[in-house]
């Protein structure tokens, strides 16, 4: 194998025999293996948003039965601009999965799981308000860190680092308590 560019290989040179076989290929041929190592040797899989709820319906019957957790990735300027990364295990066999999902720069959004993780929902809130990803059919999705009132999204690459401006505040001020703090002294 021949790497490529910092920690991704060319899919084309992974051999099939170390590919794991956790997804049936058969049930979902758009799904794959991801091209990035992983150091701490998670099978890792890249999943159309339109398969995301069938494949996880399928390993939770297949034993993966603990949700451990949902995050996001910002690749700006790559496109497709962000990966929803979900995490899973299986009790039994002590086997972690994780699976990718990549999502456009433009709206992105990507179906809830909780129908079948209730958990999911909190996590699911926490990528909405920081990132900006929407998860279709979620049954409470807003904000759950940032104030209702919150431009933005804190945690996208082209989010402005000192925040969005307040109109009550002069440029060089800030709030460190949030929107109801005291304003520091120069």
């Amino acid at each position: 194998m021949t790497q490529t560019s910092g920690d991704t290989l060319n899919p084309e040179e992974v051999p099939a025999a170390s590919r794991p076989s956790l997804i049936a290929e058969a049930q979902f041929p758009n799904v794959r293996p991801s091209p990035m190592r992983v150091a701490d040797g998670t099978p890792t899989f890249i999943v159309p948003a339109e398969d995301l709820v069938a494949v996880v319906k399928y390993l939770k019957d297949s034993g993966f039965t603990l949700f451990e957790d949902i995050t996001a990735v910002d690749w700006l300027p790559k496109e497709p601009r962000f990966q929803v990364v979900y995490h899973f295990l299986n009790l039994s066999t002590v086997q972690p999965i994780r699976l990718k999902v990549e999502l456009p720069g433009d709206k992105p959004s990507v179906p809830s799981i909780t129908g079948l993780f209730l958990g999911a929902g909190w996590f699911e809130r926490e990528v909405f308000d920081l990132f900006g990803i929407t998860f279709e059919n979620h049954p409470d999705l807003r904000r759950i860190e940032m104030p209702d009132d919150w431009e933005g999204h804190p945690l996208r690459k082209d989010y402005p680092v000192t925040g969005p401006r307040r109109p009550n505040l002069p440029s060089n001020q800030f709030r460190p308590e949030g929107r109801s703090g005291l304003t520091l002294p120069e």
